[in-house]
C-alpha cells in the first residue's frame, strides 16, 4: 500500500462526499445553508480523517484513533439523515 488513496475505506468515504454534496445543495432554502453545510463538513471531516489517520500509520494507535473519528462522523450524518 503506497498512499492512503490504495484503501478501501477511503474509496467508499469519498464516493460517500461526493454522494452527499449535491444532494445537500437539494435542500429546501431553509435547511440548505445549516444543515447542508453540516453534512457537507461532517462527511469531508470523515475523508479528512482517513487521510490524516493514514500519515500517522506508522503509529498503529494513532490511525486507528484516526479511523474511529470517521466512523462516529459517518454516525452522525446517519443521526442528521434519520430520526428514528
Amino acid at each position: 500500500m503506497n498512499s492512503y488513496k490504495d484503501l478501501d475505506i477511503y474509496k467508499i468515504s469519498l464516493n460517500l462526499f461526493y454522494e452527499v454534496h449535491p444532494a445537500t445543495l437539494l435542500l429546501p432554502k431553509y435547511e440548505l445553508y445549516e444543515l447542508g453545510s453540516q453534512l457537507r463538513r461532517s462527511s469531508d471531516s470523515v475523508v479528512s480523517n482517513i487521510v490524516e489517520g493514514y500519515g500517522r500509520k506508522r503509529y498503529k494507535a494513532e490511525f486507528i484513533r484516526f479511523l474511529v473519528f470517521s466512523h462516529s462522523k459517518l454516525h452522525g450524518n446517519k443521526s442528521t439523515f434519520r430520526k428514528d
